[in-house]
């Protein structure tokens, strides 16, 4: 089986972009080819692979943290949770001096921005997929985020 060529100047500037923005994991993906960064545990692993990406791996073990208990019996996010649909850092508001986007009670409508994920120096507003009120904001501001992770739960 021939492996692709690895391109160590790219692999090596994603990681720079994965410590400079403190985050956990990185994903890279040109033509058919993906290269997948993740940390954890002081040990970077590098991933390259010649065909479209797969689902994310499940995440390498991570110091326990005090986190709201996840719903009993359930696999994912919900059909009311929006996700962040990046790695990156998640904002509650356009700048400090402004009031958050939505808050817990708020009612919010489909397309609504709700939220702004900053990924390699890019501001990328996240909007609700569906109109309803928040139940939830299950994120803190500046929290670093993870791919599908939920942010926030509309009923």
């Amino acid at each position: 089986m021939a492996h692709p060529k690895v391109d160590a100047k790219l692999i090596a500037e994603l990681t720079a972009q994965l410590e400079k923005n403190d985050l956990t994991e990185l994903e890279w993906s040109e033509g058919d080819r993906t290269i997948r960064i993740v940390r954890g545990s002081g040990i970077t692993q590098v991933a390259a692979q010649a065909a479209p990406a797969p689902a994310p791996a499940a995440p390498i073990a991570a110091p326990a943290t005090a986190t709201a208990p996840a719903p009993a019996a359930t696999s994912g996010p919900g059909p009311g949770d929006v996700t962040s649909p990046m790695v990156g850092t998640v904002y509650v508001a356009a700048d400090p001096n402004t009031p958050p986007y939505v808050e817990v009670g708020d009612t919010v409508s489909k397309g609504q921005t709700v939220f702004i994920v900053e990924a390699m120096k890019t501001m990328n507003p996240i909007t609700a997929h569906m109109s309803g009120t928040v139940e939830a904001v299950l994120i803190a501001n500046g929290e670093a985020v993870e791919y599908g992770q939920p942010l926030l739960t509309i009923v």
